[in-house]
């Protein structure tokens, strides 16, 4: 068959059923459209443009594409890449990128078709397409601003780095994010390189009798099949706890489904996944630990040696059953919140080669100190001899803290001398990586006849699933946040995480924050009915301020500005007629004992080239482009000069990206390394400067642990704080929501509004729709489709609010946003529904009051033509 791509002619006598994805990306090496579900066509990031249709690549089989004509953002013409590139960096509609380039074809047909398209149109024609970043809102305005550009013939002006803080900084590489153009690892070939598959457990709980190998070996085409025992150092890792092997050997138990049992290296990636088929085990199937609850029973099966209880955190302080049985209006309540799949729209993949004596890995982790100790862990040799290179992700959320096939593509590269790539398909993603802990949780929360609290009772159970991860942290966090954004004088807390056989449960965006806010919230608006209250009154008078006490008995020094964001929807929450407020806080940094801390190295590497190197993962956050307005700010230096890297052979440690304090540290570091550098640049220029490197780190090691005898509590360095209130129309629908955040001092005003909209879109998903079914052990579905990510056209209007009251221990007075953005959402959605129907909702997601209000809006939209 014949045609064209690009307006090139194009012949091809291959297999008709290849997809026209895989055609461009592997045969014609074409990288813009991105596979992000393959062959699940729900993400959009593959889409491009056939015989004049915006069509979804990794469906179309090649036999369609006969005598049609294929266009990709590479052959869209240099007027309308430019005017789409500036576009989108203007008003800031990149985070991660990885689905833009997705967008902007879906955006290119419908300029082609609708030159002028309303805003409605714009939404629905994206669709097919989906973000985890941005919350959509500065897509659609990027796509409306282009629009305009093309149709009246004007150009839109490359948004130029100013430098500063403050300052609506562009998006470090964000043109080339727009356009495909920077690489993500699947982006990524090398010379020789061979492919991996894996073969996953086919039960949750089950022993392994035998691995068969043999089929799979015979396959042609094939390098070599790999079991547990050919890791030559250890096989157990983790983050916190070493009890997830890379492997499972035969002889033990499997923990969930998402187990490796073995691995498949060959020529190409299909040979090795038709040889993991090949691979033979024999199983002896056990009854699944699934609920946590009977898991702590002492007669449930062991998913560990040691008990399935991970951890239990315990805060105790006052007199709470006397306050209780003293407050004038006491409530009650078990809440529960679902297990919650990241869907970032970046798939694992990973790749490794052999370096001299040692390996060297591309990484998407949100870590990659952490991925060099783990991987030389596996591998049995010297953190010297890992090299582990990120390339900024597609999208984390907390989904890429764990060491995932990174340690697997070390292993076989080592083995092989060779390198080595794996992908992960979106099913096998979903199967395998760590998800939002669902939460079980009993709350008893009283008042005084004044409305102030008195006391709080919470006894929470989080279902861990298979391994440690972050679990026990996070069940921790949990507990330290289970007071909410309130002065509580005295709680009673109980907190732990459990092990069972369902997938494991670690860090993701919240980190168990939005599970506690929603039981607190719940709880306040309903001992507001009770007492007759004002909702915002009541929280206004027991807001945390400077001086107010947190769950674990932190006294607030500073920097307090949960009452400014009260304050900033006062008004608007009071004049509509179905609104429900919740507050948050939530810490920056890890805290509770355990150091904070990261180093910098500003290199000037030429007259017009500064790089900075640090250790840092940029998911589509912003930590590269704060990276450059810090140093920018404190030395003057033209922000266009600065290049940032992240690369263990930098020795520029930092700990995983994590606990939003990624923007905290980073800055304090280059503030501290620049003072020497800004001297020097007062009596020389900055050519005569090159060679020499400058080095800062920011150190936070004075928090304390929960169970320790101190004479002050101080488990977090820094705290950030907001409000939201959420609308409803009169069909029961949200139709705005209002997020005020305090950031403290706000670096980057487009970024920061990008952050808190991909929050509120996360948190309505999770409010509404979201969660990942487990029935006995496994996902009731894998495809993307079912995990309730918001569409475009289903989001409702989002007005960001910041506040900004200045952090003792910020760089500037910065705090961090990445996850406060979506604490109180959930929250605030539940309390506007009771306000609408009277019914208080103690699970999530509240899926039946939203779907049924959707069906009646779109009935009619029908009949309204």
């Amino acid at each position: 068959m014949q045609f064209k791509i690009n307006g090139r002619l194009r012949q091809f006598d291959g297999d008709p059923n290849m997809s026209l994805l895989q055609y461009l990306r592997e045969v014609d090496g074409i990288l813009s459209p991105k596979d992000g579900c393959s062959p699940q066509a729900a993400c959009g990031a593959c889409t491009v443009e056939l015989n004049g249709r915006a069509v979804l690549s990794c469906v179309i089989p090649m036999e369609k594409v006969a005598d049609g004509e294929v266009i990709t953002l590479e052959g869209i013409g240099e007027e309308k890449r430019r005017v789409f590139a500036h576009a989108f960096v203007a008003k800031g509609g990149v985070q991660c990128g990885f689905c833009i380039p997705g967008f902007v074809m879906q955006a290119k047909v419908l300029l082609d078709h609708h030159p002028a398209p309303t805003r409605d149109k714009v939404e629905k024609a994206v669709t097919p397409n989906l973000c985890r970043c941005t919350g959509y809102k500065k897509i659609i305005d990027a796509i409306l601003y282009a629009a305009e550009a093309l149709r009246e013939g004007w150009d839109i002006p490359r948004p130029e780095p100013v430098g500063g803080i403050g300052t609506n900084q562009p998006k470090y590489e964000a043109d080339k994010l727009v356009l495909g153009e920077r690489p993500f690892v699947a982006d990524l070939t090398f010379d020789g390189m061979v492919y991996g598959a894996l073969k996953f457990s086919d039960h949750p709980r089950a022993r392994v009798l035998a691995i068969d190998t043999s089929e799979a070996e015979k396959l042609p085409g094939v390098l070599r099949v790999f079991t547990a025992e050919d890791i030559p150092g250890e096989r157990f890792i983790g983050l916190i706890v070493n009890d997830w092997p890379l492997m499972v050997a035969a002889g033990e138990e499997t923990r969930y489904v998402g187990d490796v049992l073995a691995g498949v290296v060959a020529e190409s990636e299909d040979v090795a996944r038709r040889a993991v088929e090949r691979i033979r085990i024999e199983y002896e199937v056990l009854p699944p630990v699934t609920d946590p609850h009977e898991a702590l029973k002492p007669e449930s099966p062991r998913v560990h040696e040691k008990g399935n209880l991970l951890s239990e955190t315990i805060i105790k302080r006052g007199p709470v059953d006397e306050l209780l049985q003293r407050s004038a209006h006491v409530v009650h309540g078990v809440y529960r919140t679902q297990m919650i799949e990241h869907a970032y729209l970046e798939p694992e993949c990973s790749i490794a080669r052999p370096v001299d004596a040692g390996v060297e890995v591309y990484s998407q982790g949100q870590g990659v100190y952490e991925d060099q100790r783990q991987i030389a862990r596996v591998l049995g040799t010297d953190l010297e001899r890992v090299r582990v290179v990120l390339v900024p992700n597609g999208g984390g959320f907390g989904g890429k803290e764990d060491l995932s096939i990174q340690g697997h593509a070390a292993l076989f590269a080592h083995l092989l001398q060779r390198p080595v790539k794996i992908t992960l398909t979106r099913d096998e993603s979903i199967r395998m990586h760590p998800k939002r802990h669902p939460l079980w949780m009993e709350y008893t929360v009283g008042c005084d006849e004044n409305g102030r609290l008195t006391a709080l009772k919470a006894r929470i159970i989080g279902d861990t699933g298979a391994y440690a991860s972050v679990g026990a942290k996070v069940l921790e966090r949990a507990a330290g946040h289970a007071t909410g954004a309130y002065h509580i004088p005295a709680v009673d807390i109980e907190s732990r995480a459990v092990y069972t056989n369902n997938i494991p449960c670690g860090a993701m965006r919240g980190f168990g924050v939005n599970q506690v806010t929603f039981a607190i919230e719940s709880c306040i608006d309903e001992l507001c009915e009770k007492g007759g209250f004002d909702r915002w009154q009541f929280r206004y008078d027991n807001a945390l301020t400077d001086g107010g006490m947190t769950a674990t008995g932190q006294i607030i020094r500073g920097g307090c500005g949960l009452r400014e964001t009260l304050l900033a929807v006062k008004e608007a929450f009071q004049n509509a007629r179905y609104a429900g407020i919740a507050c948050g806080i939530k810490n920056t940094g890890i805290g509770n004992g355990m150091p904070d801390e990261g180093t910098v190295k500003i290199e000037i590497a030429a007259p017009d080239r500064v790089i900075v190197h640090h250790g840092w993962t940029e998911m589509g956050q912003g930590v590269h482009t704060m990276a450059v307005q810090f140093l920018s700010h404190a030395t003057g230096i033209d922000p266009q000069k600065i290049e940032v890297r992240v690369d263990t052979a930098a020795k520029a440690p930092a700990g995983m990206t994590t606990a939003s304090r990624a923007t905290s540290i980073i800055g304090n570091a280059i503030f501290e390394a620049a003072q020497a550098l800004k001297r020097d640049l007062e009596t020389q220029p900055l050519a005569a400067l090159v060679g020499r490197v400058y080095e800062g780190q920011w150190r936070c090691d004075w928090t304390t642990k929960p169970e320790a005898e101190v004479e002050e509590v101080i488990t977090h360095y820094s705290y950030s704080y907001a409000t939201q209130v959420a609308i409803l129309n009169d069909e029961g629908v949200v139709e705005k929501v209002i997020a005020a955040h305090d950031a403290g001092k706000i670096i980057n005003p487009l970024l920061f509004e990008g952050q808190i909209e991909g929050s509120v879109h996360m948190g309505l998903g999770y409010a509404l729709r979201e969660e990942l079914v487990m029935e006995n052990g496994r996902p009731k579905s894998t495809r993307l489709r079912k995990m309730g990510v918001l569409r475009a056209k289903e989001m409702p209007e989002v007005e960001v609010i910041g506040v900004e009251v200045p952090d003792p221990h910020g760089p500037a007075g910065a705090k961090g946003v990445g996850e406060i953005g979506l604490v109180p959402t959930a929250a605030a959605v539940a309390n506007a529904f009771y306000q609408y129907d009277g019914v208080r909702r103690y699970s999530l997601p509240l899926q039946t009051g939203w779907r049924k209000a959707v069906r009646k809006k779109e009935l009619a939209e029908v009949a309204t033509g």
